[in-house]
């Protein structure tokens, strides 16, 4: 292994000794003040290093310094398995993980914008309605009066005084900017009567006690079209009442309130599957008619500057808005606006000029959550403090790499240590030291196999050394097109009227810079029609005691399996039901609750983490106890239920495509929580693969690999194409471009500058026009 010693302790972070998941007792030095990429393949055990040993336990010991009552209320952590972290100084966390779909919550109140824009709307804004709380669509207007008890000469009084808090929330949507509305030909077909199957809402069967419910108020045989009022008013909206059914006193409730609460109470990552098709059809969403979509009331709203109120400003472009602020000439608050003006500069300057301040924070992308994280930070006079990033080149075109390349530079040189985690070639590059993590991944990883400079990594020998320099070249000869999903006059978002043909039967990529309208172009238009799977980058739902073997679903047919063997129940060998272990219900870990300080975890005696009771373990499937299997890794599970005596097909086909998305090293009872988000892509996109689907629109799929992984995942999405399937990728990956049958680039800008179709043909065709600024970068990565 190739190192490069750090002698000055003082200038140094020093790991001794990390075993955090799959790290092999690891020591490395870092450099403090400098820039350092760690690289390897996923799974290879960055993470544990960076975020699960070094920031955590900075966090652990900052938190350490509060008193007990204030840790009572923050997160539990416990201390990294490590023996030595000496020179940690505060981290700074900035990943990839979404801002959360509070619809409260948007670009400018994630990031204080607005709080400095109602400051400047209270004081020049005309007329004059109140203090900044008047702008913010997050307090509503409140009067009323109430009992107050003053000292009046010697005595103690109460006296009744009115008060008013004047906020500026819209009271029509409560400050949303929209309000939903159910799709009456999504619940019933009108020309049908409930006997006749009329209600198409996913469980309202007539079979059932439903049925029997339902004839105890309305008429079951007669066509809902021809229902009177009061019978489609108790069809619909009833509120619960008790009725009798067949001698039995039951709870009636109308459609949509039963909805409400059974379906759309659920978040709708949690959903059935089908449920949640169900909802995406039968729910309208539409902009608030009382404000437009505003949020704000129409007080706020009145109250302007220049002529534009402050939902005026809040939908403008960010490029826009950075213009009008620098119009704004009052001494009064002159810093403030200075401040709001460096902070706008800061979007524009990352590659997020093309957002607008309204922006819902649940719409960003991982790659734009966490730019619009790191405009926080970039104005901070901290100094010597850690920052880590998780991937910051993911959801940035080539051209925008560069710009970031700038930021991470311009925090190290104000004497901060940076460390990233990353794949990029072009981000690689800019390290002061690398730090190389594998060989392979999982078992097979957890290795530090190189320390040094960039240009030594290039002569290393690893993995990542042999792959740095890695070009894809163009194809000879591209797949004709089978047939065209048709795409007229889009005009959501940025889209300006866009009419494109979108090929069937080939590998299509989608590109263009971040803001350009992709994302927007598939997901509204094409994403949502029948036949078509979508893969977005949306984080994974599910409980700690979800697993791999959980989330896809093997687990039935394996319980299944143990259970014809050993003539049981199947649920014995669910550690969330009747297998559990008595002592930790399942969990595998007991969880101490100490009050004031933080929760202790410990692994339980009983089953020594294996989640099972005692007496479950003894039974067995094909010489292996319920623990034993899903502790295999996914690629050993797969030689074991391929086997003749413990072959179980539909499990074959489950691991198979889990293979073949290359995460092979994962452990089937792996909790999700322990995946990154490389991996937990790929899992979904194992999961899709088994659907039936003719169509599948993948949403950067090489997020999260290594340059030595891209080929395999080239040669999965040509395997999906020639089995007759299509494939459409939204990337910025230049090795998928190259292997791309047709190209579809949006731009040619961002935002108000993107959103047209600037390119549509081969990538050869692409590359010899040179013509956009995707052509240009795929042209020299080619070419190189």
């Amino acid at each position: 292994m190739a190192t490069t010693h750090i002698a000055d302790s003082h200038d140094r972070i020093r790991v001794q000794g990390a075993r955090e998941h799959n790290l092999k007792n690891v020591s490395v030095d870092l450099p403090k003040r400098r820039l350092t990429v760690f690289t390897g393949v996923s799974g290879s055990g960055k993470s544990s290093l960076v975020f699960g040993t070094i920031a955590a336990e900075s966090q652990r010991l900052i938190n350490e310094t509060y008193s007990a009552f204030v840790q009572g209320f923050m997160p539990s952590q416990s201390r990294p398995d490590v023996d030595v972290l000496e020179g940690l100084t505060t981290a700074i966390i900035v990943d990839q993980e979404r801002m959360g779909a509070n619809p409260r919550s948007t670009v400018g109140t994630a990031t204080d914008v607005n709080a400095m824009l109602r400051i400047i709307f209270s004081r020049l804004g005309s007329p004059r309605i109140g203090s900044p709380n008047a702008f913010s669509f997050n307090v509503a207007s409140i009067s009323g009066a109430g009992a107050v008890t003053m000292e009046k000469g010697g005595k103690q009084v109460k006296e009744r005084r009115s008060f008013e808090i004047l906020g500026g929330m819209c009271p029509t949507c409560e400050g949303r900017g929209s309000v939903s509305d159910f799709a009456l030909d999504e619940l019933y077909d009108a020309e049908k009567s409930l006997a006749e199957g009329a209600l198409t809402v996913p469980g309202f069967s007539m079979d059932g006690w439903y049925g029997r419910i339902f004839a105890a108020l309305l008429p079951m045989e007669t066509p809902i079209r021809d229902f009177t009022d009061e019978q489609m008013h108790l069809l619909l909206h009833e509120e619960p009442r008790k009725v009798k059914a067949d001698g039995v006193n039951v709870t009636y409730e109308g459609l949509i309130p039963r909805i409400q609460k059974s379906m759309l109470a659920k978040d709708r990552e949690a959903m059935q599957p089908h449920i949640r098709a169900f909802v995406d059809r039968a729910i309208v969403f539409r902009a608030c008619p009382a404000c437009a979509g505003t949020r704000l009331n129409e007080t706020a709203r009145s109250s302007k500057i220049s002529g534009k109120s402050i939902a005026d400003v809040c939908a403008m472009q960010i490029t826009d808005l950075a213009e009008w602020v620098r119009g704004i000439d009052d001494a009064g608050i002159a810093p403030l606006v200075e401040k709001l003006v460096d902070t706008l500069d800061s979007f524009v300057q990352i590659g997020l000029g093309y957002l607008s301040l309204d922006r819902p924070t649940g719409t960003l992308s991982g790659g734009e959550s966490q730019r619009t994280k790191m405009i926080r930070h970039l104005g901070s006079p901290i100094t010597d403090a850690t920052y880590v990033f998780d991937e910051p080149s993911i959801g940035l075109h080539p051209h925008d790499i560069q710009r970031m390349n700038q930021l991470l530079l311009k925090l190290r040189d104000k004497g901060n240590t940076v460390l990233v985690v990353e794949h990029k070639p072009e981000m690689i590059a800019i390290a002061d030291h690398v730090v190389d993590l594998g060989p392979r991944a999982g078992l097979d990883g957890g290795e530090i196999c190189f320390t040094g400079t960039v240009e030594a990594l290039r002569a290393s020998g690893t993995l990542t050394g042999a792959h740095l320099d890695d070009r894809a070249r163009l194809k000879p000869t591209v797949r004709a097109a089978s047939g065209a999903l048709q795409v007229r006059g889009a005009d959501r978002h940025n889209l300006r009227g866009v009419d494109v043909d979108v090929p069937l039967g080939v590998l299509c990529a989608v590109t263009g810079v971040a803001g350009s309208g992709k994302s927007t172009l598939i997901g509204n238009y094409v994403a949502n029609r029948d036949g078509v799977v979508a893969v977005d980058q949306g984080a994974i739902k599910g409980s700690r005691r979800s697993n791999p073997a959980t989330y896809t679903g093997l687990l039935d047919p394996v319980r299944a399996a143990f259970a014809k063997a050993n003539g049981v129940k199947p649920a014995l060998f669910s550690a969330n039901s009747e297998g559990a272990c008595p002592e930790c219900k399942g969990a595998g870990i007991i969880y101490t609750d100490l009050g004031m300080m933080a929760t202790m975890e410990s692994v339980c005696e009983v089953c020594e983490g294996k989640r099972f009771a005692p007496a479950v373990l003894e039974y067995t499937f094909g010489g292996k106890s319920i623990a034993e299997v899903l502790d295999l890794s996914i690629a050993e599970a797969q030689e074991f239920f391929s086997a003749g005596d413990t072959r179980i097909a539909k499990a074959a086909k489950i691991l198979g495509r889990l293979a073949d998305v290359g995460i092979g090293y994962v452990k089937l009872g792996q909790p999700l929580s322990t995946l990154s988000g490389g991996e937990r892509q790929r899992l979904k996109l194992a999961i899709h693969m088994l659907e039936d689907a003719d169509v599948y629109v993948l949403d950067e799929p090489t997020t999260g690999l290594h340059l030595a992984d891209v080929e395999q995942l080239l040669a999965l999405l040509d395997r999906l194409v020639d089995d007759g399937k299509s494939v459409i990728v939204i990337e910025h990956h230049q090795a998928v471009m190259a292997h791309a049958d047709w190209i579809i680039d949006l731009g040619p800008g961002a935002g108000q500058q993107g959103g047209a179709v600037v390119f549509a043909g081969t990538p050869a065709d692409l590359v010899a026009a040179r013509a956009t600024l995707t052509g240009e970068h795929l042209a020299d990565y080619v070419a190189s």
